[in-house]
């Protein structure tokens, strides 16, 4: 609908702007005869009127310039009025031309008019803003505003001022901006001055009486988001963060303030997305993911989404979690998508459901993740994970699947876990699949922040109880990266087509750029203070020993893996020894079909011994009784 006739407001703007168009068209008339204006035009200035505005009215209608609500005009709305302007005035011309052959006419009337127009309905829409924010600003407020520092003063803290000074119910008042960068300090944004660097805060945020500080910046690395918490922690003040701009709905919902969480201290970075690419083996597409209501696969879900896939099929086993996301779907609009409850290692299962929906793309997310849970139940390991990824990537194979991407972990690199190993035996299975096809890959990387099986919700649950945090030892080093941050990745991962230079008909084996690892004591030190005690004062920490399958330190590449530039700054690819892809997936006396079914077999009977026997003869660096070093 171009216009809402039931608006009240419609007639008064429709009114205003006329008398616009009026006042540009009489005032190029008087610019032209220096206010003296002949009979003979001012007759013609009459006439014009007459259809003048009409013409005018017509096209800013037909354009939707009153759709759209004054008081919040912004630079798209301006742009789409200069286009109204020239259109109009084009068309105003043709009609002169074409009518009047411009006998009697002034050409530079008609450019002034146009001119005009474009100043003066352009000051009527953001005279508007004006009043109304003005009017809006002294709406009353319960008590005096929150005296506020922020630190960043780019585009993150430009819109934060915007909603501050927008909606006096934060009752927040800004004083000043802090920001590293030299060419920043001294202008101001806004009118509010960049008053200093972060590692100023606690003499400015004194000598300007702040209350609070809050945190807007959209790319900071890990070290420069711990130095800015520190500051903040060090003037004493309380302290809040702004969401991340890629988490923010492109202006269309309100910027939340939140305290500080441990994944902001992981740093922020937007991840560049080939939204092309992307599109292609999305967009119109039947999509299938495995675990869907898991940490990593219910974020596959939602991101998938977003490029509105012809359908998208949602396979778990647990029938909660697969409720739980085909909810948070339909609640967001989204509606093609059909739920599977079921196991990945139902062999009859898969192939029916590959059969029935054809799925151009397969991430394949679903997999036990738990290290100790899965040294005391290898047998649940080996028939979910390893004959799980069996089972589909022969259904993949068999209905077509154009590209199948495996989720894997930095545990399967030189494992010392019945975990790990499982995933190993995943990698070396897609290897073996390489230049049919179907193209496989996986994606390899660490820890993410605050899924299901993290570290992070214990010990928050240990800190709410008062402590201790248990730590299993003080060396114990992960990489972590954000769930989100991590899903993008993969899916950019699983659009990527490698030269056979490279990596060659698929087969790769993906690493994403996790930065430096964490020490684990570290991260429980960060949580405790987060949440405002002091470690070893308000809640103590307490090492426990590693657990069974634990290593001190993850690795992301393994002895003779060699990682190649795809083009993304966070994607890398595995090279092996001697050619593209790992070379002891292609050895088929290493995964040979009759050694896999006597490994399904020794889980069926729940042989522990016998399942670890196995995967040492198929995964030679799997060194379950090896101590970390």
């Amino acid at each position: 609908m171009l216009f809402n006739p039931r608006n009240r407001h419609l007639y008064l703007m429709l009114a205003a702007e006329a008398l616009c168009f009026a006042a540009a068209l009489s005032s190029s008339y008087l610019l032209r005869f220096e206010f003296s204006l002949p009979e003979f035009y001012a007759a013609q200035l009459k006439s014009m009127l007459a259809w003048v505005l009409p013409l005018k009215l017509c096209v800013f209608l037909a354009l939707g310039l009153y759709r759209g609500m004054w008081r919040y005009t912004s630079l798209a709305d301006f742009k789409r009025l200069a286009e109204a302007v020239l259109l109009s005035s084009a068309l105003l011309v043709a009609c002169v031309a074409y009518v009047y052959g411009f006998a009697g006419f002034s050409r530079a009337v008609l450019a002034v008019d146009g001119l005009l127009t474009l100043l003066l309905t352009g000051a009527l829409r953001l005279g508007i803003r004006v009043l109304y924010a003005s009017a809006h600003g002294k709406t009353s407020a319960p008590g005096p505003a929150r005296r506020v520092l922020v630190i960043g003063a780019g585009g993150l803290g430009e819109r934060l001022l915007r909603e501050i000074s927008q909606t006096p119910a934060l009752n927040l008042h800004v004083i000043g901006f802090l920001d590293d960068d030299p060419d920043k300090l001294g202008r101001s944004l806004h009118g509010r001055e960049v008053l200093g660097r972060v590692d100023q805060l606690p003499r400015i945020a004194a000598e300007s009486r702040a209350e609070e500080i809050v945190i807007a910046v959209s790319h900071a690395s890990a070290g420069q988001m711990r130095r800015i918490v520190e500051a903040c922690k060090a003037s004493g003040l309380p302290h809040r963060i702004l969401p991340a701009t890629s988490q923010l709905l492109d202006g269309k919902a309100r910027l939340t303030l939140r305290p500080v969480d441990y994944q902001d201290l992981l740093g922020r970075s937007e991840v560049e997305l080939d939204q092309r690419g992307l599109a292609a083996i999305l967009t119109d597409k039947v999509v299938l993911v495995t675990g869907c209501g898991g940490s990593i696969g219910s974020e596959l879900c939602r991101q998938v989404a977003r490029f509105a896939p012809a359908r998208l099929v949602l396979v778990d086993a647990s029938e909660y979690n697969l409720y739980a996301i085909a909810q948070e779907l339909a609640q967001s609009g989204f509606a093609n998508f059909s739920c599977v409850l079921g196991s990945v290692a139902d062999a009859a299962l898969m192939d029916a459901v590959l059969a029935e929906h054809s799925p151009s793309l397969l991430l394949h997310a679903a997999a036990y993740k738990h290290v100790p849970m899965l040294e005391e139940n290898p047998w649940s390991a080996v028939t979910n994970n390893v004959s799980g990824a069996r089972v589909l990537m022969a259904a993949a194979i068999k209905h077509g699947v154009e590209r199948f991407v495996t989720v894997s972990t930095d545990k399967a690199v030189n494992p010392a876990s019945v975990m790990g190993a499982s995933k190993r035996v995943t990698e070396k299975l897609m290897a073996c699949h390489a230049g049919g096809p179907t193209r496989f890959s996986a994606v390899r990387f660490g820890n993410v922040v605050g899924s299901s099986g993290s570290v992070v919700p214990l010990f928050r649950s240990q800190i709410e109880a008062g402590g201790p945090v248990t730590v299993t030892h003080p060396d114990m080093t992960r990489y972590f990266m954000s769930i989100s941050e991590a899903c993008q990745l993969i899916l950019q991962a699983a659009a990527m087509d490698l030269a056979p230079s490279a990596s060659g008909g698929g087969g790769e084996i993906f690493v994403l750029r996790m930065g430096e690892p964490v020490r684990i004591v570290d991260l429980a030190r960060d949580l405790i203070r987060l949440s405002g005690r002091e470690p070893g004062v308000d809640c103590d920490i307490v090492f426990t020993g590693l657990r069974p399958g634990e290593k001190l330190a993850e690795e992301l590449m393994g002895a003779g893996e060699e990682v190649l530039g795809t083009g993304h700054e966070k994607i890398m690819v595995l090279r092996g020894q001697g050619d593209g892809r790992d070379s002891d997936a292609l050895d088929a006396t290493v995964l040979d079909a009759a050694l896999l079914d006597e490994l399904q077999a020794a889980a069926t009977r729940r042989d522990a011994a016998a399942i670890r026997a196995l995967l040492q003869r198929l995964i030679p660096e799997y060194a379950p009784e090896r101590e970390p070093q």
